[in-house]
């Protein structure tokens, strides 16, 4: 189909394809032009990666914008949900250019209080699934007005982590609007019929792609392909099968990613393969790499950084979760750019961030999984990810997907379990527990549901009740979870209200009326698990004073919303004898130790929370990566989720009147910071951050008043000398005349190497001249 055949999309929108170089649509977007999107029909567009399912959910959502809105709009509004924030970030960028048909752009993925009415003037809104969720809990208003949403990466419903949320979210939004346009997008799967008919969905399904995709197993010294042909692939002496790929790849002026299925792996890996790319560079593209290298190191003061530029200086890099995002920011965009030529990964970077390569090698088709007991394959579905990030129009001539096998019958079993095999079908993971706890919570609180009856039949517009063969299943664990939301005072039912009890009993009748109590509403606004919100009332009242910041950190460790840092071999007896020393600090009674996996759970949150409180005594980040065994995207995730719970700790003491929010919120503003409770001003100036507020302090200036009114001299000194920095931090104090013209910096006020301890001694922040954005918030992140 020619792009002069589009009709309903803003004028100008077929010349600006045009100066991208499209002038045809592929066949899977001019099925979903045939199928209706244009005109508001549903689709559920299941096709490869890199096959045009961008431009189907922006047709989409531009003639949606151009027919007008429904409700109080005046235009139409478009939401686009996606997994991940940095894919939020990416497609936000990709719709900006629509702002040239007064089509406007917003993107909100944090802050869960929020009801973001701010993103009301917005033309197409890009968020989370999460995000989205918090916005119906929250009665954002402009919801009711979305004309089309688009699910990206719907097939992540399978997902039991992140699928419930998604699935229960496409449902609700669709209550709302009963018109309500809806386009999902998914990976090649084995039931997107199934997908089509939950959504009452025209479907576009198929295998085509731009360009080839071939699909093999290297074995010996030979790539066998899907096609049944064979191709010299010598493996050297002493050299890995990776190895010798990656060097055949780049001979023919290609790119490698490489999936391991480790962080430890990925990191050595890495360190390999760079290797055999370092010969290779041109002059240029090492100048380039240095600056990159430069860069990375600039985002934290760890030996992961260090790692990562010295592999980069080199030409290769690694990317996994234990990364900071500007790391893996600084690395995709370097690998798109093909200045990277072989990036070793876990598989975090094959869901959805655009980073497409020659060749893709499967290294480990087996991963640890603790409640198999062992190492188990990978899902199909999860390995043609994979191999899909093989080959981008534009960029490769084709893409080459490689598994390694070391034996005939490893070569054989490759073929059938992953190269021939089809996807598994995705399958809804909400009828459990912990998945329905908070979303029957929600949707009570949020008037979806005022009876059991009605909240059943809200369930039933879910995708697990168009597949599933034993229906009593949902209701019996939603029974289970009534229950628990009455036991626990979030919800009430007029027959628990005519008794004036709470205790337990059988479940509402299907009559009953269900409402959300006080703190069940403030539970649900918070995004909190209410098992989570339940643990940190109890642990708050079992509070005898002021908590102390470890109790508290240790009380949010140990909640369901925080994913606790493992016990390693040998940390059992160290943690052990930490928990008894610091015994009168937890908020609630320690379990026994022969109470084996609760005592295991608690020692693991007590390392979490130990770490917490080393970034919150201002431990150098270094020190708490080797001291805990994590990376620096670790430090981050935690004291994140720590925050966010913190105050969500504080609200529901609130709501209480527990006379423990002063506590509260000092810890949270020390984990927020990192800082001692000394430097909590002065690392609330913006720009400032953890380690700039310590060398101000220790330069004699320690509040915001002091820093307005402080010798600039001083002032530059402590910041060591960097101009810009010291002019931007007094302009965000609020210092009128914050220019630092003529003024030389004091050396008594300079830090010395060395002089803060434990204390790291540079910081991201000091880095560049240029940065003034300062230290973002780590919710970010």
């Amino acid at each position: 189909m020619d792009i002069a055949e589009l009709s309903g999309v803003p004028p100008g929108f077929t010349e600006y394809l045009e100066a991208e170089g499209i002038e045809e649509l592929y066949p899977p977007q001019a099925a979903a032009v045939e199928a209706g999107i244009l005109e508001g029909e549903n689709v559920v567009a299941s096709v490869p990666t890199a096959s045009g399912k961008t431009l189907i959910a922006q047709l989409a959502m531009l003639s949606a914008i151009e027919r007008g809105g429904s409700g109080s709009a005046s235009s139409g509004r478009a939401l686009y949900i996606v997994p991940l924030r940095a894919l939020a970030s990416e497609k936000k960028a990709e719709f900006e250019a629509f702002e040239a048909f007064d089509v406007s752009v917003g993107v909100s993925t944090g802050n869960y209080e929020s009801d973001g009415e701010w993103l009301a003037d917005k033309d197409i809104i890009v968020a989370t699934s999460e995000k989205v969720d918090s916005l119906v809990r929250n009665g954002a208003r402009w919801i009711d007005d979305v004309d089309c949403v688009v699910a990206d990466e719907v097939h992540l419903i399978d997902d039991s982590n992140r699928g419930p949320t998604l699935e229960v979210t496409m449902a609700k939004l669709r209550q709302l609007n009963p018109d309500l346009q809806t386009i999902a997008l998914s990976a090649t799967v084995g039931n997107a019929d199934e997908m089509a008919e939950w959504l009452d969905a025209e479907l576009v399904d198929t295998t085509w792609r731009p360009i080839d995709l071939k699909k093999g197993v290297h074995f010996g010294n030979a790539l066998h392909l899907d096609d049944g042909t064979q191709h010299e692939l010598p493996v050297r002496n002493s050299e890995k099968q990776t190895a010798a790929i990656v060097r055949d790849t780049l001979d023919d002026g290609g790119s490698s990613l490489v999936f391991v299925n480790s962080r430890r792996n990925a990191e050595a890996a890495a360190r390999r393969l760079a290797d055999v790319v370092d010969p290779s560079l041109s002059p240029e593209a090492r100048e380039e790499l240095d600056e990159i290298a430069e860069e990375i190191r600039d985002v934290s003061d760890t030996e992961t950084s260090d790692d990562l530029a010295e592999c980069v200086i080199r030409g290769g890099a690694f990317h996994h979760a234990g990364l900071a995002p500007e790391h893996r920011s600084l690395v995709e965009d370097a690998f798109r750019d093909r200045l990277l030529k072989v990036v070793s990964a876990t598989p975090t970077l094959a869901a959805g961030v655009n980073t497409p390569s020659r060749r893709v090698i499967v290294r480990d088709w087996r991963r640890y999984d603790g409640t198999a007991g062992g190492m188990q394959p990978l899902d199909v579905l999860e390995v043609h990810q994979m191999m899909g990030r093989a080959g981008r129009p534009g960029r490769d001539p084709y893409g080459e997907a490689v598994l390694l096998a070391s034996s005939h019958d490893e070569l054989d079993e490759l073929f059938d379990r992953y190269v021939y095999a089809e996807p598994e079908p995705v399958r809804s993971k909400l009828a459990a527990e912990p998945a329905l706890r908070t979303h029957v919570l929600a949707t009570i609180a949020s008037g979806f549901a005022r009876t059991r009856e009605e909240l059943l039949g809200f369930l039933e517009e879910t995708l697990h009740a168009s597949q599933a063969n034993d229906p009593e299943r949902l209701e019996q664990v939603t029974d289970t979870v009534i229950e628990y939301l009455e036991r626990n005072d979030f919800i009430e039912s007029a027959k628990s209200r005519s008794a004036e009890t709470t205790s337990g009993g059988a479940a509402s009748n299907d009559g009953d009326e269900l409402d959300a109590t006080g703190l069940g509403h403030t539970v649900s606004r918070l995004y909190l698990d209410p098992m989570t919100a339940a643990e940190i009332v109890d642990g708050l009242e079992a509070s005898d004073g002021a908590p102390t910041p470890l109790g508290l950190y240790h009380l949010v460790s140990r909640t369901p919303d925080m994913y606790e840092l493992y016990l390693k071999s040998g940390d059992r007896e160290e943690y052990t004898e930490l928990a008894y020393e610091r015994e009168g600090e937890f908020l609630g009674p320690m379990p026994s130790e022969f109470e084996d996996v609760r005592f295991e759970d608690w020692l693991s949150a007590l390392k979490t929370a130990l770490m917490l409180e080393d970034w919150a005594r201002e431990v150098d980040e270094d020190r708490i990566t080797e001291r805990y065994g994590v990376g620096p995207g670790d430090i981050r995730g935690k004291v994140d989720t720590a925050e966010w719970l913190l105050n969500g700790a504080e609200q529901l003491a609130a709501d209480l009147d527990l006379d423990v929010t002063p506590a509260i919120r000092e810890a949270r503003k020390r984990v927020q910071y990192g800082v001692s409770d000394e430097l909590l001003e002065l690392a609330g100036v913006r720009s400032v951050g953890r380690k700039r507020a310590r060398r101000l302090f220790d330069a004699g200036i320690e509040s915001r008043a002091q820093l307005r009114e402080a010798d600039k001299s001083v002032v530059l000194g402590a910041l060591r000398g960097r101009e810009k920095t010291a002019e931007t931090v007094l302009e965000n104090a609020g210092r009128q005349n914050y220019s630092m013209e003529g003024v030389s910096a004091d050396d008594s006020a300079r830090p010395s190497d060395g002089s803060s301890g434990e204390r790291a001694g540079e910081d991201a922040e000091d880095s560049s001249d240029t940065d003034d954005t300062g230290q973002a918030s780590l919710g970010d992140f």
